[in-house]
């Protein structure tokens, strides 16, 4: 498992080259923070999650392999948290795509 892990963070070190990024080890994986908010995080087992406007979550559920992010034992995280599974980030396009809306929710 920590190699999809760890293909997926270097693949989001790369996208999100340039900025003021931190990483740290948390939310079962390593969450990519710029100005100490997190943008999204490589989980273990290599799906994506990533902090959302809340206003978007049903919108950004309807692509594929979005599913409502759960923490631990069946607790949902809540309409501002997405998890895309890490077959559906498989092309640089749907990784830049889920970044973006990080980022985009970021800069908000």
């Amino acid at each position: 498992m920590a190699k999809r892990h760890d293909a997926l963070a270097e693949r989001l070190r790369t996208l999100l080259a340039g900025r003021d990024v931190r990483e740290v080890n948390m939310f079962g994986g390593l969450s990519f923070m710029v100005d100490n908010r997190m943008l999204v995080a490589a989980r273990r087992d290599g799906d994506l999650l990533v902090r959302i406007d809340p206003s978007r979550h049903d919108e950004l559920l309807q692509h594929p392999g979005a599913r409502d992010s759960i923490m631990g034992a069946d607790r949902p995280m809540g309409p501002g948290w997405i998890t895309v599974s890490g077959l559906h980030l498989e092309t640089a396009e749907e990784l830049a795509f889920w970044t973006q809306i990080g980022l985009d929710h970021h800069s908000a």
